[in-house]
C-alpha cells in the first residue's frame, strides 16, 4: 500500500505546484533563441500575479494564444499516450496538454507607443536595446512599423529571433492591433528546468 500512497502524494504535491506556484511549458519553435532553445522546458512563476506583478518592459512572458497565433493541435492517435499526457498534464508534470501557449519578451506595455525602422525599436521616442537578440537579428529585422499605441490592459509582445517569430508584428490587423490582453499571460519565465544543459534561472518575476 505504501506505493500507491506515495504516488498520490506525489501527484497532489504536483497539482499543487502547478496551480499555485510553478507551472512547466514546452518551447516548439525557435522564434525565442538563444534565450530559450526547441525543446526547453521553461518554468512559470504562477504565484507572481496573485501578488500584484504585471508584465514590464524586457521580460519574458508566458500567455494563452489570444487567437489565430497558433495552428491547431493534432491528436496522437493513440488513446493509452493521450489518456496518461492529459492525465500528466494535469498535474503539471507535463506542459499543458492543448499547447495553445507562447512565450515572447514584453516589449511595451499599455499607453506606451512602440516603433520600429530601419534596425531601430523605439518605445515611447527611446531607443531600446536589445542584447537579447539572435546573432545577426537586428530590432526590426526588414519590418517596420508603426508608432502604435498599446491598448489598456494589454502588452505588445515580441520574439527574440525577430526574424523567425511570428508576434505582435504580424497580427496587428487581429483583437488589440497585435497587443496581447494581460488576462492571457500567465506568468513570468522564471528558468528553464529543462534539458540539464540549458539550465538557466531568470528570476522570479522573468527579470
Amino acid at each position: 500500500m505504501e506505493i500507491p500512497v506515495m504516488v498520490a502524494v506525489g501527484l497532489v504535491a504536483a497539482l499543487f505546484i502547478k496551480t499555485c506556484l510553478l507551472q512547466v511549458f514546452s518551447i516548439p519553435t525557435g522564434s525565442m533563441e538563444n534565450t530559450l532553445r526547441v525543446g526547453d522546458r521553461v518554468a512559470v512563476n504562477k504565484l507572481a500575479p496573485l501578488f500584484g506583478w504585471e508584465p514590464e518592459d524586457g521580460e519574458p512572458v508566458v500567455f494563452r494564444d489570444p487567437g489565430g497565433w497558433l495552428p491547431p493541435q493534432a491528436d496522437s492517435g493513440n488513446p493509452v499516450s493521450e489518456a496518461v499526457g492529459s492525465t500528466l498534464s494535469f498535474v503539471g508534470l507535463l506542459p499543458p496538454k492543448d499547447d495553445n501557449y507562447l512565450v515572447k519578451r514584453v516589449i511595451a506595455t499599455a499607453g506606451q507607443s512602440v516603433r520600429c525602422h530601419g534596425s531601430t525599436l523605439t518605445v515611447d521616442g527611446r531607443v531600446v536595446r536589445e542584447p537579447y537578440l539572435h546573432v545577426g537579428d537586428d530590432s526590426c529585422s526588414g519590418l517596420d512599423f508603426g508608432p502604435v499605441t498599446v491598448p489598456a490592459g494589454h502588452v505588445w509582445v515580441e520574439g527574440d529571433h525577430r526574424s523567425d517569430s511570428a508576434d505582435s508584428r504580424y497580427h496587428r490587423d487581429g483583437p488589440g492591433g497585435g497587443a496581447v490582453p494581460v488576462s492571457d499571460v500567465v506568468g513570468p519565465a522564471s528558468a528553464v528546468v529543462w534539458p540539464l544543459g540549458h539550465l538557466d534561472w531568470f528570476g522570479w518575476t522573468g527579470r
